[in-house]
């Protein structure tokens, strides 16, 4: 009798992410996950435009921009993540956490803790 059950290969790695119960605990895996210079670039560009349109959505009152904030944000980190780090972005398993850290990561690079 065949079996017709699908095999993983014993070497194949199964990417899980772990669990984590602060960002304390999360924010070293979240910097592992972009260790790609080019990814770090991309979300520091895309986080730099989310705070750019924010803010100008508050001056000007132009409340219309801040539809343009998900795509900003999302599309230059997914392309980092997608292109050149060839991972999932973490912000489908821990969404607050990894938008924590992009701000955390962005304060980072801008104070020299993180090579830009």
């Amino acid at each position: 009798m065949a079996d017709n059950t699908m095999q993983t290969p014993k070497d194949e790695k199964v990417s899980e992410t772990p669990r984590f119960t602060s960002f304390r605990e999360f924010y070293p895996f979240y910097l592992n996950e972009h260790s790609n210079l080019t990814c770090r670039r991309l979300h520091f560009v895309g986080t730099a435009l989310v705070i750019g349109l924010v803010i100008t959505a508050i001056v000007s009152r132009n409340w219309a921009l801040l539809w343009a904030v998900p795509v900003a944000g999302y599309g230059f980190a997914w392309v980092g993540h997608f292109f050149f780090e060839h991972n999932r972005p973490a912000t489908f398993k821990n969404p607050f956490y990894s938008l924590w850290g992009d701000f955390v990561m962005f304060k980072d690079i801008l104070i020299g803790k993180i090579e830009r």
